[in-house]
């Protein structure tokens, strides 16, 4: 314990070796934080107040037990896997023969057709129909890489509120808790997240249903088990929904098996806007004064409502622009392909209406992920963006139009959304072995480039400057 000679004064030692022994369960009572005379005598020497110590020691005991006995400082994502599938099994989780039947046949189909209206080729991998357990599991890594910016954000920015509500003899201690503290912000988030996957588990009828390549590469799948609820009030048949539905995740799957670099693309782009979030530290550092790591339901509940994510910057609204027009760039071919691919189907149109309003407006779980990373994963231009890949098939063909996803340098950009047949001219230009036309863009880069000659020619010549010196 403390000195003899000095018995008032405060010293950390003699706190982080009262602590350890609270944390670790000594004392004997019933509670495991009971104290005895000479922790008693301690806690007065040190101007503590021990009844609100043992309370908080006891709050502690409860949240490290709970956060496990591992040592990595990391965010344990295992919280939401667990979430994530006690939600999507809870109706259980089995596919019937039939049902497995319809599907193969729906996608030996849909793989026909489409092979009329894309010069896409086939996938590799045969299509399938997986459960929503199924969907959890193939999708969990890339939910993971989307919000692990925002669950370090929450996270780090916990330690930060708490160490700045603690007094500065205690700081040593804070400092030893964080990797702790981060824990128990970042689990939480995790079971957040898995909340929310759940529940989207419980809506989305295919792989690609939610606009982004969840699903492992080349890999096309239907979820039968919420087939039934998408279809309820489309008065359609089943068969010809099933063709439909299958026929647009077989164009999902094919366009990004066949753009490698598109699924990098759509990542990156997601997890730029996720970086670019900042915790709102005034809302923290007032939870952080009263936080209890046992009792975390007030930060559950800050989490969950998006209260935690302040209004975004402009950077990140640039950064959600760029993503929406790439989104509606996938879906709008997506779509000018499907409608295609099933124009012998009687009801397809209204099928693909459907579709648009159900991904414009999104579902309760695609909400719950708005709240919760701040991001939004519509394609707000989704109808410009198709019109733009009907007029540029009308006007070149399906082998001129999917040439554009050869290379990243020659995919439809936010301006060709809004002046397709500046793009068809491009295209016809290239088609015929002519210069592409000129545009605004090349007028400015070769003024750049005339002015920066002018610019050198007062300068000394380089060596290889021919001119006489």
């Amino acid at each position: 314990m403390a000195d003899d000679d000095t018995p008032d004064r405060f010293d950390p030692n003699d706190f982080q070796e009262l602590l350890r022994g609270l944390l670790g369960g000594a004392g004997g009572g019933a509670d495991g934080v009971s104290l005895d005379p000479e922790q008693l005598a301690a806690l007065s020497r040190m101007g503590l107040d021990p009844a609100m110590l043992q309370q908080v020691m006891a709050q502690m005991q409860a949240a490290f037990a709970q956060s496990g006995n591992g040592g990595d400082e990391g965010i344990d994502w295992s919280a939401a896997k667990t979430q994530a599938l006690h939600l999507s099994n809870k109706d259980g989780q089995g596919i019937s023969a039939g049902d497995r039947t319809e599907f193969d046949q729906a996608f030996g189909l849909a793989t026909l057709w489409l092979s009329e209206a894309t010069t896409i080729s086939e996938l590799a991998a045969a299509p399938v129909a997986i459960t929503r357990g199924q969907w959890v599991e193939d999708t969990l890594p890339v939910w993971q890489e989307l919000a692990e910016p925002v669950a370090d954000s929450i996270a780090g920015a916990l330690t930060s509120a708490i160490s700045d509500q603690t007094p500065e003899e205690m700081q040593q201690l804070v400092a030893g808790a964080g990797a702790f503290m981060r824990r128990v912000g970042g689990s939480l988030f995790a079971a957040q997240l898995g909340g929310v996957i759940g529940r989207l588990s419980l809506e989305v009828v295919s792989g690609g249903d939610v606009g982004i390549p969840v699903m492992p590469d080349g890999v096309a799948a239907i979820l039968p088990q919420n087939f039934a609820d998408f279809g309820r009030d489309l008065d359609v048949t089943d068969d010809q929904l099933a063709l439909y539905l299958a026929t647009r995740e077989l164009a999902h799957a094919r366009l990004f098996r066949h753009a490698r670099w598109l699924r990098l693309h759509v990542i990156s782009q997601v997890t730029e806007f996720a970086r670019g979030i900042h915790v709102d530290t005034s809302a923290l550092e007032d939870l952080a004064s009263r936080f209890d790591p046992s009792q975390p339901d007030e930060l559950r509940a800050l989490i969950e409502s998006g209260a935690l994510l302040p209004q975004r910057t402009s950077a990140q609204d640039a950064a959600l622009t760029r993503l929406e027009n790439l989104l509606a760039t996938i879906e709008g071919w997506v779509d000018v392909v499907t409608a295609d691919a099933t124009a012998r189907l009687p009801e397809s149109a209204k099928i693909a209406e459907a579709v648009r309003r159900r991904r414009a407006v999104g579902g309760p779980a695609e909400q719950a992920m708005a709240s919760l990373v701040g991001l939004e994963l519509r394609p707000r231009r989704l109808r410009e963006a198709a019109a733009m890949w009907r007029a540029v098939t009308d006007a070149v063909g399906t082998a001129a139009r999917d040439s554009l996803w050869d290379y990243p340098d020659l995919m439809p950009g936010p301006g060709d959304i809004d002046d397709p047949q500046g793009l068809i001219t491009r295209l016809q230009a290239r088609a015929s072995g002519e210069a592409p036309p000129r545009d605004a863009m090349d007028d400015a880069i070769e003024a750049l480039l005339a002015e920066a000659t002018a610019d050198g020619s007062d300068g000394d010549a380089s060596p290889e400057d021919p001119r006489p010196v």
